[in-house]
């Protein structure tokens, strides 16, 4: 019997095709967001999970609704509140009175496309039960280990924690997340410019998939294959002992960290239809990579540290590809 014939790598300027075709069709809906809307496309294709911070009303749960409309596939969404319990989210076994027999009824997390919505809401318990799925494409139920729909992949929003009813994301829950981004208040013209398209409804309900999971996983498989250079590579070391280094950081990036910096970079090179990695691509994903994750003693910002080591690590040389 004749094998089937392997499909052709996706090349990097096909690739940026598709991924403009996404943006696009994400601004149906959302106005303006341009660096949100494309962080979180490039959290996707680095097969990664996107949190998104703000406080509410500023459009975090239509953005993951729109990117997970776009993509098609299955979607899920999880409205975390307070009283959630970790079977809510996995899933659980019921008992079948006809068979006599317990039947596993899968939860929201089996999903192509899942959101938990203002995850900080829920307790940590429950947070805890994202872990296993966000880290390894599984979840281990009453001892059964199942895997979960490929490609995966998780849109978190979180309101600020002084707000009442949330509870902080544990360190390890922040770390799974391989870029966070805010989306920051409209300006003037983009606030007109929501209002006139919700004048006569929701624009989301006329959105249609213009991308297929095929694609989906084509786009992550091409991520792969653009090039880091060693002098890349030997870059995002030297951030990483430059952030260790500092004394007011307490939690330091992990090495999990620099390999999501290096992920999310393969991944920004292909909007612009190459197949390496330059510098600037990890300056430009240094913040949402790395800020939400870092530890930080005293009023030190995150943001304004990694600014400054940003200026001090000097950028590597690099031969023309």
């Amino acid at each position: 019997m004749a094998s089937a014939t392997p499909q052709p790598a996706l090349q990097p300027q096909r690739a940026a095709e598709l991924l403009g075709r996404l943006e696009s069709n994400v601004h149906r809906v959302i106005v303006g967001k341009n660096e949100v809307v494309r962080l979180a496309a490039a959290g996707l294709v680095a097969g990664g999970h996107v949190l998104l911070q703000d406080i509410p009303g500023t459009g975090k749960t239509m953005l993951a609704r729109v990117l997970a409309t776009s993509v098609g596939g299955t979607f899920r969404r999880i409205q975390c509140t307070p009283d959630l319990l970790p079977s809510d989210i996995t899933g659980s076994s019921v008992f079948n009175q006809k068979d006599l027999t317990f039947e596993f009824v899968p939860g929201p997390i089996f999903a192509n496309v899942v959101l938990a919505d203002e995850v900080n809401r829920a307790t940590p318990r429950t947070q805890s039960a994202l872990l296993e799925a966000m880290g390894e494409g599984q979840v281990t139920i009453e001892g059964v280990t199942r895997q979960l729909e490929k490609p995966f992949f998780v849109v978190a929003t979180q309101n600020p924690t002084e707000f009442h009813g949330t509870y902080p994301l544990p360190e390890s829950q922040l770390d799974r997340f391989i870029l966070a981004a805010e989306m920051g208040p409209p300006t003037d013209e983009e606030a007109m410019e929501v209002l006139a398209r919700r004048e006569h409804g929701d624009p989301i309900g006329d959105l249609r998939a213009v991308l297929t999971l095929q694609e989906i996983s084509d786009l992550q498989e091409a991520a792969l294959r653009v090039v880091a250079a060693p002098a890349i590579r030997a870059y995002i070391v030297a951030l990483l002992n430059a952030i260790r280094a500092r004394p007011e950081v307490q939690l330091p990036a992990s090495m999990r960290a620099g390999l999501y910096l290096q992920r999310a970079a393969q991944a920004w090179a292909l909007f612009a239809g190459r197949d390496f990695v330059l510098p600037d691509d990890i300056k430009r994903l240094v913040e949402p990579v790395l800020a939400h994750r870092l530890g930080m003693r005293g009023r030190t910002k995150a943001r304004e540290m990694l600014g400054e080591v940003l200026a001090q690590v000097p950028l590597p040389p690099l031969r023309q590809h």
